[in-house]
């Protein structure tokens, strides 16, 4: 079967635990840390614009796309918060350009703070697959609602294997309702890993998932200084089987 390699990372809107905004301290992690591991084909970035209205772009996206070989999918203004955006509410996805793309989507979420998820549908090895990215509510009923939308999301698209990838804001290394079959329609599994916080982790908040069971493997978190110096959140890769 053909194998796909992910990662994904909060990095805080470049903001290390010296308090310093330092965006290029997390293009260099990215490069130097990250990516090299496996010859990562999707890397989904969280966090990865400005908080606040307008949600500018802070990081050099020609940096980590000369650096690391991928190239990232928000070139249409559709796929962007707005004209000053990178991505979509923080959300920005990188994939390698062997991967085809047949579909772009965002999904607005609700929420107090603003959510979204970025979502593509691919062609690798002449299998299908949806990959979904996203920054969840911090708050288990805004969550549900969430998922619940997403899961709607999924029903009215045509059926191939699909991951989650993000920081899904989930503590509980069971998962909870959220991550269910009902409000899905369909069962999600991929290991769990302590992400956050960076130099200390104890909660698995970051998660790489598919709805084919035991497709997700080799579930690693990246712990370097650099890292740790560049976010809160350790980044967290994995193999995927594609069905």
């Amino acid at each position: 079967m053909p194998v796909i390699i992910c990662a994904t990372w909060n990095i805080h809107r470049a903001k290390g635990r010296d308090g310093r905004v330092d965006p290029g301290r997390v293009a260099e992690a990215i490069t130097r840390d990250l990516s090299p591991l496996g010859r990562q084909q999707v890397l989904a970035l969280q966090e990865a614009d400005g908080e606040c209205p307008p949600h500018a772009g802070i990081l050099d996206l020609e940096r980590i796309e000369a650096e690391t070989g991928l190239r990232h999918v928000h070139r249409d203004a559709h796929m962007r918060w707005g004209p000053q955006s990178h991505g979509f509410l923080g959300s920005i996805l990188f994939l390698d350009p062997a991967i085809t793309v047949t579909a772009l989507d965002v999904i607005d979420l609700p929420g107090h703070c603003h959510r979204g998820a970025v979502v593509v549908e691919t062609l690798q090895g002449g299998v299908a697959c949806r990959i979904m990215t996203m920054h969840l509510s911090l708050s288990q009923p805004l969550r549900i609602v969430q998922m619940r939308i997403i899961g709607q999301y999924l029903r009215r698209r045509p059926a191939m294997q699909t991951l989650l990838l993000g920081d899904l804001n989930e503590w509980r290394p069971w998962s909870g309702l959220a991550f269910s079959r009902r409000l899905l329609g369909r069962q999600f599994a991929g290991g769990v890993r302590r992400t956050f916080p960076a130099h200390r982790p104890l909660l698995p908040l970051d998660r790489i998932l598919s709805d084919r069971a035991g497709a997700v493997q080799d579930l690693q978190v990246v712990d370097t200084p650099a890292i740790r110096a560049a976010s809160d959140h350790l980044p967290l890769t994995a193999r995927v089987a594609l069905a």
